[in-house]
């Protein structure tokens, strides 16, 4: 099956797509990196008038350093990160995760950007920059607004983007060098959709401890209490419980050792 006809804009300015935008209102869907839209489009499950394209607008594609963290381009690519090309705030968790992004091909293509804003739950960057306290910035007709990424998924596949709206950066804060992390994803096999997935911060000299599991019904799960549960990882089946992740009796256990795992890198 092949997608419905549809005009092709490639804007070269951060305006343009605006205007683009602004023109066609719900009509549009932005093209970054293609890896989650193009199988859509092909399937018919989305049926835009007009595709945006971004890759072509320079300030996308920008790193830059803002002191205490680096901010990221929308359409940096995964393979960017994982083969350090980029400078990597986080002590290595940046790079280990987009290595276990799908394939190779895949991550060639595929964005950062595009991968929050298509806010999969099974999607890798919405759980671990959650867990990193990333946030994006978006911008509109009406000016700029920052969202933190643990607040920007609503639901599967619904961000709290409002029409018109485009994200154009992430920044992503530097850990400290005695930072630890731990990160863990369960897929039946390399490259599939991740069925458990578990993302730990513990960098005492910002006073963070974060603890995020990924890969559930909708988005991701903050947990509220991140340093007792790290202090106390006997309590690992009671935070799955409460927390409405134990759908049957493999659901839990995935999700059980997938938590245990990813805390366990991160304890003396």
């Amino acid at each position: 099956m092949k997608s419905f006809a549809f005009d092709y804009e490639k804007p070269a300015t951060i305006v343009e797509a605006l205007a683009l935008l602004g023109e066609a209102g719900d009509d549009a869907k932005v093209l970054a990196g293609g890896q989650s839209l193009g199988p859509m489009l092909n399937m018919r499950l989305v049926r835009p008038r007009r595709l945006i394209d971004i890759t072509g607008i320079p300030d996308l594609h920008q790193i830059t350093d803002d002191g205490d963290a680096i901010v990221f381009g929308a359409c940096v690519t995964h393979a960017a990160i994982e083969d350090g090309r980029i400078p990597d705030p986080t002590g290595g968790m940046m790079p280990n995760v987009a290595a276990g992004i799908a394939y190779r091909a895949v991550r060639n293509r595929g964005t950062i950007g595009g991968s929050l804003v298509h806010a999969d739950p099974a999607a890798d960057w919405i759980t671990t920059l959650a867990a990193i306290g990333a946030e994006v910035t978006v911008t509109g007709i009406d000016g700029q607004r920052r969202i933190a990424v643990d607040k920007l998924m609503v639901s599967t596949f619904e961000t709290s983007l409002v029409a018109g709206e485009l994200l154009v950066s992430i920044r992503v804060p530097k850990l400290s060098s005695d930072a630890k992390w731990g990160f863990y994803k369960f897929c039946r096999k390399t490259g599939e959709f991740a069925e458990a997935m578990s993302a730990v911060i513990v960098d005492p000299a910002r006073g963070d401890i974060r603890v995020v599991i990924g890969a559930t019904d909708t988005r991701p799960v903050v947990i509220a209490d991140a340093a007792t549960l790290i202090s106390k990882p006997e309590s690992i089946a009671t935070v799955i419980e409460e927390n409405g992740l134990a759908n049957d009796a493999y659901d839990a256990q995935v999700r059980r050792v997938s938590l245990w795992r990813a805390i366990e890198q991160v304890m003396p």
